[in-house]
């Protein structure tokens, strides 16, 4: 494996680690795709920093387990945003 592909999984990992972050704020971040970030930390890192691995696998868990109340509260944002471009445009 090439030290740059090692280098990419084990910084995606602590920045995953440290921030609590998304795999796709982890891609945004980086400038990678949602997909390379998720072979990075999920088989890349396992067999480079199984400690490292073990932590990110506990926030990727967590994240998971919380997508769906971070999607309700995106929804109800975009209405919000559309009520108030309805009433502005009213006006």
């Amino acid at each position: 494996m090439k030290s740059c592909l090692k280098q990419r999984a084990v910084q995606l990992g602590e920045y995953i680690s440290e921030e609590g972050a998304t795999v796709r704020l982890a891609a945004k971040k980086f400038g990678i795709s949602k997909s390379t970030v998720h072979k990075d930390v999920s088989q890349r890192l396992k067999s480079l920093n199984p400690a490292l691995y073990r932590d990110v696998k506990v926030v990727l868990q967590k994240n998971k387990e919380e997508r769906h109340l971070r999607g309700g509260l995106a929804t109800k944002e975009k209405y919000l945003k559309l009520k108030v471009n309805q009433k502005n445009s009213k006006n």
